[in-house]
């Protein structure tokens, strides 16, 4: 093991935490756990590997209940996930510095909870639907969001569903359901590409025990979106936490400012 018998335990507990918290808005939560394991971990291979198999476990749960509740649109969704699985694992395969990675990373982080954060305040109702874009929009947002997605070990949802709320894509529920099916398909693309790069890193006895505190949060946080709850709340909670990791894994981990 990696880590003692009470540092797993907490591990789990804050696994649990960010599944279930992030499930409930369709995401997978790749960024928190990114954010987590680099203060535990030492290899930033064992970091990205072990956040995209647990944000794989979260996601196929979501959507599975989903597809059964009649709110994914393989159709619909197509023409993100044609762009956005090259490059994802495109993204994968880059074999970056470990100070690069932390600077995309915190950077990233930092991105995406100011973006959750605008989202929550935003009082424009979410109901509101403008489908009349172009389709080549989507898949500019598909690559982009992959490479990036590829990059940073994350499935990507958390970057797409704060954009396509402000565009008015779809209802509230079916832009989590489509940035369920993203990041499924994002990490399984970033997976074989650390596996085919030999980056692909995991201490399974501790990945065990945090795909089992995932699975049981990823399970209650989607039924309770299903059933009808907003999430606002816990977007706006969930930013500010990653926002304070993010700044945190930039200024120390990637820019390596001691304070």
């Amino acid at each position: 093991m990696l880590i003692s018998i009470e540092n797993l335990i907490l591990l789990c507990i804050g696994f649990f935490i960010v599944a279930t918290l992030y499930s409930s808005v369709g995401f997978g939560g790749g960024s928190s756990y990114l954010a987590i394991l680099t203060l535990v971990f030492v290899s930033f291979f064992a970091i990205r590997s072990t956040a995209l198999i647990c944000n794989l476990v979260v996601v196929s749960g979501s959507c599975y209940l989903f597809y059964k509740n009649g709110h994914l649109n393989f159709k619909k969704f197509l023409p993100f996930v044609l762009t956005s699985i090259p490059f994802a694992f495109i993204g994968a395969r880059f074999r970056l510095q470990e100070h690069i990675f932390f600077i995309i990373l915190g950077g990233a982080l930092i991105v995406s909870a100011l973006a959750l954060i605008l989202q929550s305040s935003n009082s424009i109702k979410s109901e509101e639907v403008n489908p009349n874009y172009p389709t080549y929009v989507t898949y500019i947002l598909g690559a982009g969001i992959g490479l990036l997605s590829g990059l940073v070990g994350i499935g990507g949802g958390i970057f797409l569903a704060p954009i396509l709320n402000y565009m008015k894509w779809d209802k509230s529920i079916k832009i989590a359901a489509l940035a369920s099916f993203f990041i499924l398909v994002n990490s399984i693309s970033g997976i074989v590409g650390l596996v085919t790069r030999g980056t692909f890193e995991i201490p399974w006895i501790e990945a065990i025990a945090l795909i089992v505190a995932v699975l049981i949060g990823g399970q209650l946080g989607v039924r309770m979106s299903l059933n009808k709850f907003t999430g606002k709340s816990i977007k706006l909670i969930t930013a500010v936490l990653v926002l304070i990791v993010g700044i945190r894994v930039l200024l120390i981990n990637g820019l390596q400012i001691n304070y």
